[in-house]
């Protein structure tokens, strides 16, 4: 946005300029009188020096900013610019060029919705009718095609109020589209977390009242079986279990970011650890599956971090084939899970640590290979020559499955 308004508002400037400048030619000749010349230069740069100034209070102000406390800020300015202007025409001897250059500033004055339309549409009306009078002065019996040099000049100056106003109103229907933009941006977002609200209600009631049915049959059985009370309250906590990774599940959807972002969070975390990092991205990697890949990329990094060698790293995201391939290596003969210590990978047989639990909650390189796998995908570890590699390939189209 920043870059449009300068490029929109520098235009609106080199417009301006270049009307000063043919104007100002007319002045340098040796019959010219010094003192119009002076009055002329002054005036334009102080017009000039007042349009910066409304420029950047144009940009400045909020969409939805009082109209008064707008005028507040912009009356004085335009005011100069008027006085400035009426000096160059002076100076000028013209008073086309004069109206023309109290025009803009107060056509770009922050009018209500609609009125600044007419009041352009009024004052090049009365810009025209200034300089049919002036030129026809000019004329005094001489042939039309004698003086093409200020038939032009004439016709620029009428044109530049509307020329630079079409340019603020050009700006003005960028900032309303980035506004809408914005708009949908926030609606989006307010109904992705309705969304996952729903969802959480619907995931926690089911697993409550379930967990409440399996403590209640395990309340009336203690009594009398003990071995299948005992049985109900270890569903009780696989339903706890799930609840838990269910829940896990849904919060990553929920923060879920492109791929891109993720692996370049990756490196930066590792770069801040003193690590060399070297990353390839692929220019389609925004259409990976962040939902499968975004986990494994988090679960590398923290791999790397807490059983890398400390030195080097390298992540690569491409397409290979039908697949999306996610690649992680580091300089390490030894990586563990980060699942503090659900698993360790030092033959690369990948034997779990701790009991089936940890695996059901979704942490762990065990974890990471069931999400692939659910996405129809295919997980492995492996290594040499002093270094460890992961690598996650997922079909395209695992998006929709994950």
């Amino acid at each position: 946005m920043v870059a449009t308004w300068w490029y929109t508002f520098g235009s609106a400037m080199v417009v301006s300029v270049m009307v000063l400048l043919a104007w100002g030619l007319t002045l340098f000749r040796p019959q010219a009188d010094p003192a119009r010349v002076v009055l002329y230069a002054v005036g334009a740069v102080v017009w000039l020096v007042a349009l910066s100034v409304l420029g950047t209070h144009y940009w400045r102000m909020p969409p939805g900013e009082r109209v008064a406390l707008r005028w507040s800020r912009t009356t004085a300015w335009t005011l100069i610019g008027a006085l400035a202007a009426v000096a160059a025409g002076w100076g000028a001897l013209s008073v086309t060029l004069a109206c023309s250059l109290v025009a803009v500033p107060v056509c770009i004055l922050p009018w209500p919705r609609g009125v600044r339309g007419r009041v352009t549409a009024l004052w090049t009306v009365v810009i025209v009718l200034v300089a049919w009078v002036e030129f026809d002065r000019l004329l005094e019996g001489v042939p039309v095609l004698a003086l093409p040099g200020w038939l032009a000049m004439i016709a620029f100056a009428m044109l530049l109020p509307a020329t630079v106003v079409s340019m603020f109103w050009w700006w003005d229907i960028v900032r309303a589209l980035d506004s809408a933009r914005h708009a949908e941006s926030r609606l989006a977002a307010t109904q992705e977390r309705l969304r996952m609200a729903s969802d959480v209600h619907d995931l926690q009631g089911h697993h409550l009242q379930v967990i409440a049915l399996q403590l209640e049959l395990a309340e009336r059985l203690i009594g009398q079986d003990a071995a299948a009370a005992r049985d109900q309250l270890r569903a009780a906590q696989r339903s706890v279990d799930e609840a838990r990774a269910g829940t896990r599940d849904l919060a990553t959807r929920f923060r879920g970011v492109p791929l891109p972002d993720e692996l370049a969070n990756a490196a930066d975390l590792l770069t801040a650890a003193g690590i060399a990092v070297t990353v390839r991205v692929d220019g389609e990697a925004r259409g990976a599956p962040g939902e499968v890949l975004g986990p494994v990329v988090r679960e590398s990094t923290t791999n790397i971090l807490k059983h890398g060698g400390g030195r080097t790293a390298a992540l690569e995201l491409r397409r290979d084939g039908d697949d999306w391939l996610f690649r992680a290596v580091n300089d390490a003969e030894t990586a563990e899970d980060d699942g503090d210590g659900d698993v360790r990978v030092g033959g690369h047989d990948g034997a779990p640590a701790r009991d089936g639990a940890a695996r059901r909650e979704g942490s762990g390189i065990p974890g990471m290979a069931s999400r692939v796998g659910e996405a129809r995908g295919h997980l492995s570890t492996g290594g040499g020559d002093g270094t460890f590699v992961l690598e996650a390939r997922v079909p395209r189209g695992a998006e929709g499955a994950a």
